[in-house]
C-alpha cells in the first residue's frame, strides 16, 4: 500500500508506521508499536553483546619447567575454551636464566600446543617477547 495510506492506518490503530527495511524497493515497513521495536532490538543488541564476550580472548600461562600433569590440566582448560568458541593466547612465562636458553623454551611451547592435538589452527605463529613467547590459536 502507498505510504499516507499505511500511516492514516497506522494511526487509526493508534499505532507506529516503522521502516523495517529502507533499501528495499519497495520499502518494507511495518504498522507496530515503537515502543515494542526499540525494546526487540536493545534485547536482540544486548544478547550479541553477550555472545561477543563470550567469544573473547582467554588467556593461558604456562611454565617452562611445568610437570607433564601440570600441562595436561592446562591443554584440557584451552581445550574447553576453544570448544566454546574462544580465542586462545599461549603465554609461555621465562624467568632468569631461562631467557638465554629460547631455543629449549620454544621447544617445550611446541611440545604443550603439539598436546592440543590437530583440531585447532595457529593464529600467530609463537614469538618472543620480552618476558617469554607468545602464540594464538583458534578451532
Amino acid at each position: 500500500m502507498s505510504r499516507d495510506e499505511a500511516l492514516l492506518k497506522a494511526k487509526s490503530e493508534e499505532l507506529d508506521l516503522i521502516e523495517i527495511a529502507p533499501t528495499a524497493n519497495p520499502p518494507v515497513a511495518k504498522i507496530w508499536s515503537y515502543d515494542k521495536y526499540r525494546y526487540q532490538k536493545e534485547k536482540e543488541e544486548r544478547r550479541e553483546r553477550l555472545a561477543q564476550k563470550a567469544e573473547g580472548l582467554k588467556q593461558v600461562r604456562i611454565s617452562a619447567k611445568a610437570a607433564k600433569h601440570d600441562l595436561m590440566v592446562k591443554v584440557k582448560k584451552v581445550n574447553d575454551f576453544l570448544a566454546k568458541g574462544a580465542k586462545v593466547e599461549i603465554m609461555m612465562i621465562l624467568r632468569g636464566r631461562e631467557k638465554g636458553n629460547k631455543d629449549w623454551a620454544r621447544g617445550k611451547l611446541d611440545e604443550f600446543i603439539n598436546l592440543l592435538g590437530t583440531d585447532h589452527k595457529i593464529i600467530m605463529q609463537p614469538k618472543y617477547t620480552g618476558r617469554g613467547f607468545v602464540a594464538q590459536i583458534s578451532k
